[in-house]
């Protein structure tokens, strides 16, 4: 599966949150990136750590990797694809992307 079909975009994540439609996103910067922002709701668990935290992650619901620009989280969201996680999505633009997209009141860095 190629990169592009592996992210979803900000505002279609914004339209499941507003419709309640069950997902979970998963954050995977580092304490001092989530010290300045964050999507309410979110599991954090920095990137070093995912690997050791795959028995805890859902596969029942689209599970949306953040992390500053889509970088990182895309890595992240291959890994987990190539570990069993088909419902792993990467949040295109990351952070920085929902907060000047759906946020604008979001912190920025």
């Amino acid at each position: 599966m190629s990169g592009a079909d592996q992210d979803i975009g900000v505002h279609h994540l914004a339209e499941m949150r507003d419709t309640g439609a069950a997902h979970t996103v998963l954050d995977i910067r580092e304490p001092e990136e989530l010290a300045v922002c964050i999507i309410d709701g979110s599991v954090t668990i920095p990137m070093q750590q995912v690997p050791d935290a795959l028995d805890g992650l859902p596969r029942e619901m689209p599970l949306i990797i953040v992390c500053h620009h889509g970088v990182r989280s895309a890595m992240v969201t291959a890994f987990l694809r190539q570990n069993g996680f088909d419902n792993a999505l990467n949040l295109a633009g990351g952070i920085d992307a929902w907060a000047r997209h759906v946020d604008p009141d979001m912190a920025r860095y």
